[in-house]
């Protein structure tokens, strides 16, 4: 298992990550979380600990400078969100041990936005995307239609609103795509057994589309 700690420069400042990448992994994931959260989520961190069960490399970033982060609006700037990401992923290209993987990007709330925007604009540069009790409607339906990266979408079956704007934006999605209600499931997936679900349909998406 390679472990490294990942510093970007951004104009305001630098950000960090965590890359921890397991001997002979067949992809690397590049994990956006969302509003209010960061690259020590404990339900990211539980998924990425599956996925690199299933040979995948995780990269775990926070995409805000701490004074950033306490700024409202900036949490909601999917743009800048997106900018973040896409410095994340060049680094992830220009790493010795992850270069030429292919990449997947997981994204959570915001973050799945965020995800969605930068499988838009780097089309074949992106292999998979997964959603988690994300807000794929704030990627705005032109970017929606130009993902070619397949993707899933994952809901909580009582994460009220966020079911109908997650299937909303499935319907201007033009890739191979799916959309999977947790039953139960809050928009945290706090409940027994819900976030094991979503590690598992993540592991197994990434497993099949990262190969």
């Amino acid at each position: 298992m390679h472990h490294e700690t990942a510093s970007i420069a951004t104009p305001a400042g630098e950000v960090e990550g965590t890359l921890d990448l397991p001997t002979g992994a067949t992809g690397v994931v590049l994990f956006a979380h969302g509003s209010g959260s960061s690259r020590f989520s404990p339900r990211n961190n539980f998924v990425a600990g599956a996925l690199r069960t299933a040979g995948i490399g995780t990269l775990l970033m926070d995409l805000l400078t701490p004074a950033e982060d306490e700024v409202y609006r900036t949490r909601f700037n999917i743009s800048l969100l997106t900018e973040r990401l896409g410095l994340a992923a060049d680094w992830l290209a220009d790493s010795l041990p992850t270069r030429g993987l292919p990449l997947g990007l997981f994204g959570a709330s915001t973050g799945a936005a965020a995800a969605l925007q930068l499988a838009a604009e780097r089309k074949t540069g992106v292999a998979a995307v997964v959603s988690r009790g994300g807000r794929p409607d704030l990627t705005g339906q032109v970017a929606l239609a130009r993902v070619t990266a397949p993707t899933l979408l994952i809901v909580g079956g009582r994460d009220e609103g966020v079911i109908e704007l997650n299937e909303s934006a499935f319907h201007n999605l033009n890739c191979k795509k799916r959309i999977d209600i947790v039953p139960g499931a809050t928009h945290l997936f706090e409940e027994s057994g819900t976030l094991e679900e979503v590690a598992r349909l993540a592991r197994d998406w990434f497993s099949q589309h990262l190969s």
